[in-house]
């Protein structure tokens, strides 16, 4: 049963768009030199609107433990994903200030850091080809993962069901995939999850 989260959502038509099609996670991105980035009160806002039973992650870039464990602490987002320069030392921090879960992105370009990956106490770790970057890695590396994780980077409709073919991932995270100029694309967005629970129905 692969997990969707449908990331970088920033309009009142996506969260509609992700009710009607309840992924498992939708991603508020709080970083300012995003195109999808969104301020506390924009989630808050979203957030109101989001079904019970879809989780808000936040995603931040080496964002201060006080401005991630705030927003966890108002129920804002409801896990802490985190894509900067966080080690060890950040996430055991944030875990005294929290219960709520902590995933961790690791950008892949070599086993070192799949084994980065493997060796991350976050709650979950996340795989991805780079911030936003739109494109997909070598997923012939993810042989050596050693946990359950989400595939991040280059997915989209067209090519969902050969990534989960390849690599079957306990998730998947996708953003500019499944957008038309810059916007989440209600079509797209459809697709991709169509896509992602077929492929559940054949297992």
């Amino acid at each position: 049963m692969t997990k969707i989260k449908l990331c970088g959502l920033s309009r009142v038509d996506d969260i509609i768009a992700a009710n009607r099609l309840r992924p498992d996670y939708i991603g508020f991105v709080f970083f300012e030199k995003s195109k999808r980035n969104v301020t506390p009160e924009q989630a808050a806002a979203l957030k109101a609107k989001l079904e019970d039973g879809i989780k808000a992650v936040g995603v931040f870039v080496s964002s201060p433990i006080d401005f991630v464990a705030s927003l966890l602490e108002q129920g804002i987002i409801d896990a802490a994903q985190l894509h900067g320069k966080e080690d060890e030392a950040y996430i055991a921090e944030l875990r005294k200030r929290t219960d709520k879960p902590i995933f961790q992105a690791f950008v892949v370009k070599s086993e070192e850091d799949v084994q980065r990956a493997n060796a991350s106490t976050a709650d979950m770790v996340l795989l991805d080809s780079g911030i936003g970057s739109g494109n997909c890695f070598d997923w012939q590396l993810l042989s050596a993962v050693k946990r359950p994780f989400f595939l991040a980077g280059g997915l989209n409709p067209e090519n969902i069901e050969e990534a989960l073919t390849v690599v079957d991932p306990y998730g998947v995270d996708v953003s500019s995939g499944i957008e038309t100029g810059n916007f989440k694309d209600e079509k797209k967005m459809e697709t991709f999850v169509e896509k992602v629970r077929d492929n559940r129905r054949e297992e």
